[in-house]
């Protein structure tokens, strides 16, 4: 019994102290413990608002990345089909050149055809008309020619 006793007194003489760290772990709750837990709920508060805003913000930026990256496309598109409708345009054009160039070769050959034709007729004529002048010249210049002296060959 002894022992209980004892244990009865320690207790008792204890009991202050029970008091006071109990009084001073109220007093820490309430001056330190609860003011940082507020602080750190908020701050968990104000980092989940931020991460949401940031995931927004990072969404809002890739939308916007996507559309810059869809007006380039549109706009290389758009140049692509105007260098087309360039190019077919040139190819248009350089084909009517051409036929143009070649229907005027046409043309300038056909009438040199005709302007030579017109040549050759009037040398037709010019030879047909001063055919009997020169054969009648070529029979004076054979009747005419001295007989050969040996009985040779003419030359």
């Amino acid at each position: 019994m002894d022992i209980l006793h004892s244990l009865g007194q320690l207790f008792v003489g204890s009991v202050p102290t029970i008091i006071i760290v109990l009084l001073f772990y109220l007093f820490l709750r309430w001056a330190f413990f609860t003011p940082i837990e507020k602080a750190m709920v908020e701050r968990d508060a104000r980092i989940e608002g931020a991460q949401r805003e940031a995931s927004a913000i990072q969404a809002a930026a890739k939308q916007e990345v996507d559309r810059y990256h869809e007006a380039i496309r549109k706009a290389r598109g758009e140049i692509f089909a105007e260098q087309e409708a360039l190019r077919h345009e040139a190819l248009e054009s350089r084909g009517r050149l051409l036929r143009a160039m070649r229907a005027r070769a046409q043309e300038d050959v056909a009438s040199a055809k005709r302007r030579i034709q017109a040549e050759l007729e009037a040398a037709r004529v010019q030879v047909e008309r001063n055919a009997p002048e020169l054969a009648g010249r070529i029979v004076r210049m054979i009747l005419e020619r001295p007989a050969p002296a040996s009985g040779g060959a003419v030359p």
